[in-house]
């Protein structure tokens, strides 16, 4: 098995009821996706909808990850620069992959998609991510090329008294 990438599929409402899916099982999981366990799909349907306006304002661009079956496994938001100085890089938020296929090599599949889809994008030479210490996420994007460039100590507090690092990381593309 394999999964199909496509960067900005039509969005319809099965595209975003699999997405709200996705990203409610990957928080159930324990994923670092901007929530604490336990979620439910109310409680994403409202990032997702700030991720669809940008998307419709042409600021973010979504990357999908399908099986076979056509369900939606993996997604990540590629968000461009509106800074004139900072065209040159994007964004990579929400990246996530589902949890019963992680350990697959398919986490690698997606973030390859991702660099691809940002050399797509045209004049992207570069891609920032944040990821949240402690969860060991840091070790698999360092084994996709990206590198630490960044840390703020204790900037995400996930419960009271377990505040963690919030750390950047950037893979060039040149």
């Amino acid at each position: 098995m394999s999964l199909t990438f496509e960067l900005d599929p039509r969005m319809d409402a099965r595209l975003r009821d699999e997405v709200v899916a996705l990203w409610t099982d990957v928080s159930n999981a324990g994923g670092a996706v901007g929530f604490v366990p336990p979620v439910t799909s109310d409680d994403v349907r409202p990032q997702l909808i700030k991720h669809l306006t940008a998307m419709a304002d042409g600021r973010v661009r979504l990357l999908v990850g399908r099986e076979e079956s056509g369900r939606v496994a993996a997604t990540a938001f590629l968000t461009l620069n509106t800074h004139r100085l900072m065209r040159h890089w994007i964004w990579l938020y929400t990246v996530m992959l589902h949890p019963s296929l992680q350990g697959k090599g398919y986490g690698r599949d997606l973030m390859a998609a991702a660099a691809d889809a940002a050399r797509g994008i045209g004049g992207i030479e570069g891609i920032r991510l944040t990821c949240r210490g402690g969860t060991g996420v840091d070790r698999f994007y360092e084994s996709c090329g990206y590198k630490e460039v960044g840390r703020a100590p204790g900037a995400i507090r996930v419960a009271p008294g377990d505040d963690r690092d919030d750390i950047m990381m950037y893979l060039p593309l040149l």
